[in-house]
């Protein structure tokens, strides 16, 4: 092994040792997460273009870029706080609590909700009905269809998961203060309203047009 491997590798742990994320009792798998982080900061957009004739808005790429991180981080944190539920523990969860807030809702009506294709939608609510979490019932107002709502099943897996939904929504927020929290609730709403209106009304847009609505 080269010898300025060694050395290089020592002044990472030196700086990791000075850093806020260096804790009592830290492990391998702390340093590993911080040299992560540290070259994740270190890189953007900009730098990765810089040897192509591209031009590249930083902002907007980062935003991109910080969005769909933070997606993958949330769906590995559900998975594991929802660990004691395995057939929530995808986006099933997001498909039964919406039924608790909204009951009696036709597939395609929950499949938008959740802002899901109907392909994906239509297996997710499959695997909550074969779980029995869910049940459909006729439409009283139109025989033709079929509504969705929980089951006992349903209600009581719902309570039981609450707490660790409450847990896992808490380590996702991190340590942002409440101001913060408040600020980036508004934002997200806002960035929200405008892709709701994407999905609904534009779904068949060709995406080059959709550059118009901005």
């Amino acid at each position: 092994m080269k010898t300025d491997f060694i050395i290089d590798l020592l002044h990472h742990v030196k700086e990791f040792e000075n850093s806020s994320a260096c804790k009592p009792n830290c492990s391998v798998e702390d340093f590993r997460m911080w040299l992560n982080d540290k070259k994740y900061t270190e890189e953007s957009p900009t730098k990765l273009f810089k040897t192509e004739n591209h031009q590249v808005s930083y902002t907007e790429n980062e935003i991109c870029k910080q969005v769909l991180l933070l997606g993958r981080y949330s769906k590995l944190l559900i998975r594991k706080g929802l660990g004691e539920f395995p057939d929530l523990a995808n986006e099933e969860f997001t498909y039964l609590y919406r039924l608790k807030d909204e009951p009696f809702l036709s597939k395609i009506q929950l499949i938008e909700k959740n802002g899901h294709e109907k392909q994906t939608g239509t297996q997710i609510i499959k695997r909550l009905l074969e779980a029995g979490f869910l049940e459909e019932k006729i439409d009283e107002t139109d025989k033709r269809s079929k509504l969705l709502n929980l089951t006992e099943l349903g209600q009581q897996t719902f309570h039981e998961s609450v707490k660790k939904v409450n847990q896992t929504s808490k380590i996702l927020s991190g340590k942002l203060v409440d101001d913060e929290k408040t600020e980036l609730l508004r934002l997200l709403k806002k960035l929200n309203e405008f892709h709701s209106h994407i999905y609904s009304e534009y779904k068949n847009t060709d995406f080059d047009e959709l550059t118009a609505l901005i």
